[in-house]
């Protein structure tokens, strides 16, 4: 933001530019990654639109958790017997780890 200048004046003078925001009522964004997901919540989304083109700006408390491979989850589950959410939590908490998982699901940790 430019000093000393109006929000209302701001806005004026982006629209005169071509700008248009819009708030989005948004509680939570997620941004998935092929290594985790980012999670910001709760957010405050802003839509940009200018020259035909839409921007979003994200604002909010970030916090991020891995994901869970698929193919490790269900080795952990052919492997142990275990249920699929059971492989997964316990894949997640090994930090991805397959043998501690592994080991956490037989009860040799």
């Amino acid at each position: 933001m430019m000093p000393n200048m109006d929000p209302k004046q701001m806005a004026r003078m982006m629209k005169q530019m071509g700008i248009n925001t819009q708030e989005i009522n948004a509680e939570r964004v997620i941004i998935e990654t092929a290594d985790e997901k980012i999670i910001v919540e709760p957010a405050q989304v802003t839509k940009i639109s200018m020259q035909g083109q839409d921007s979003f700006q994200i604002a909010g408390t970030v916090r991020t958790e891995s994901s869970v491979n698929e193919e490790d989850v269900e080795l952990i589950m052919e492997k142990t017997g275990a249920s699929r959410e059971d492989a997964a939590a316990a894949l997640e908490k090994s930090g991805g780890d397959i043998a501690a998982a592994i080991m956490e699901l037989q009860g040799e940790e």
